[in-house]
């Protein structure tokens, strides 16, 4: 239990949290304190709607036993094994049963921590890639504006998020972006991915243009752009990227650590969009957010262009001390179970027509410039108020709690990926008070 003294200035004085605005947190804390299913629970017991899988990640819901058991269980057996020349059983199952859900092609895992890891281990294997087969010079790394990649050094160089990269000086000097997808005039209010802007996929070409194609080594996008507000790609746009890419001995990288394990209707959104990519990175729903894990996934041809010279030679100079932990891959083999005893990986499909009518209606709701949406995640983007971007989605924010709702707010626009164990009802309750905390943010201005 949380003690109300956990909530004093020094108590909280010690944490420096993550992507917050740490005095005004600490000037007024909103603190969980228990979940089950789809709701949080409050310090002062107030039950909270999950409307986000707490940070895209709790798909299968909170509070699932049978992945604590597993985690219990594999600590008690063997609390942690080095992976570097060592392994462990659970790994190597755990990479199994993770094949077994991927796109047709992509049959080589790499394990990680996150998903900030994910994206700079395939960023890195990417340039190995080409070195091993004799094209050294295929260092360019092309993102996407607006696109978000995670923190560490690669992940901002090719994301495209300025306050992401403005504070930490020089990053990687060959890397270069090209336009984000958004386009409101055209596309304003629609479901699903929207009908104009496939030609956008196009700007690769005068970015090949402008380094030479034997210049660059990979493309990395989200299939849906998420943490920039919630940006459905346009129809044919992933297609046309792989056409451009696979013409130019480029490899593509999709971002799912947001669209995987079921987000979109599909196991990953390269199943729902019918595109396979050179590389999927991962990590949230890999273990429903019980433990940390990120993985990259790759094709046999990469891996294989790898594994050459003397056998006793390391062909990738890279991981981490807790690659494949123990826990996490225990973790994972039981997250994988649920989602396929309880079709969780295609549920969202079935959900989908309810959801976007649902969170269309939103439309009519004061304040709101446009609605997104796509499987069950949507965004719902505010007017600004003159001068203070920001301000009404965090008071959005604010005020979804105080009515018992988490919701993910980016700039102005509010974000949802609810658990995909929702219900019709659960949907309801969802958008009515999502729908009276817009209000209040917007009669507040």
């Amino acid at each position: 239990m949380l003690d109300r003294a956990d909530q004093d200035d020094e108590a909280l004085a010690a944490w420096w949290m993550p992507f917050t605005a740490n005095r005004q947190f600490k000037s007024s804390p909103r603190l969980l304190q228990r979940a089950e299913g789809m709701h949080y629970w409050t310090d002062n017991g107030r039950q909270v709607l999950d409307g986000a899988a707490g940070l895209w990640c709790v798909n299968a819901g909170h509070g699932r036993r049978e992945i604590a058991d597993a985690v219990h269980q594999a600590m008690l057996e063997l609390d942690y094994a080095p992976p570097f020349q060592m392994g462990h059983p659970l790994a190597f199952r755990a990479a199994r049963a993770l094949k077994q859900v991927l796109p047709p092609g992509l049959e080589r895992i790499f394990f990680v921590n996150s998903g900030s890891e994910a994206v700079d281990t395939a960023l890195k294997m990417a340039r190995a890639f080409h070195r091993a087969r004799g094209e050294p010079e295929r260092v360019w790394l092309v993102g996407r504006e607006r696109g978000y990649h995670g923190v560490n050094f690669g992940g901002i160089s090719v994301g495209g998020i300025p306050n992401n990269r403005a504070a930490f000086g020089p990053l990687l000097a060959e890397t270069d972006h090209l336009r984000h997808t958004h386009d409101p005039e055209r596309n304003r209010f629609s479901r699903g991915q929207p009908q104009h802007g496939a030609e956008f996929a196009d700007d690769l070409l005068r970015v090949i243009d402008r380094h030479g194609a034997e210049r660059i080594a990979a493309v990395i996008v989200e299939p849906v752009a998420g943490s920039t507000g919630v940006l459905p790609p346009p129809a044919g746009y992933l297609e046309r990227l792989r056409e451009i890419c696979t013409a130019n001995g480029i490899l593509l990288i999709f971002d799912e650590v947001i669209t995987g394990f079921g987000r979109l209707g599909a196991p990953f959104a390269a199943d729902r969009i019918g595109v396979t990519p050179d590389m999927i990175t991962m990590a949230k729903g890999l273990t429903n957010g019980a433990v940390p894990m990120g993985a990259v996934a790759v094709g046999a041809m990469m891996h294989d262009a790898l594994m050459q010279g003397p056998e006793a030679a390391i062909e990738l100079f890279h991981g981490y001390t807790y690659s494949g932990h123990p826990a996490a891959s225990a973790a994972l083999i039981a997250t994988l179970a649920i989602y396929e005893r309880e079709q969780l990986l295609t549920r969202g499909a079935t959900l989908e027509p309810y959801w976007q009518d649902a969170v269309h209606s939103l439309r009519q709701a004061p304040g709101v410039a446009d609605v997104r949406d796509l499987g069950l995640v949507a965004g719902v983007e505010l007017e600004p108020l003159d001068g203070e971007p920001g301000a009404k989605g965090y008071r959005a924010l604010c005020a979804a709690f105080a009515a018992g709702l988490l919701v993910r707010v980016t700039g102005d626009t509010i974000a949802l990926s609810p658990p995909l164990v929702i219900s019709e009802n659960d949907i309801d309750e969802l958008v009515d008070k999502l729908r009276g905390a817009i209000a209040t943010a917007h009669g507040g201005q």
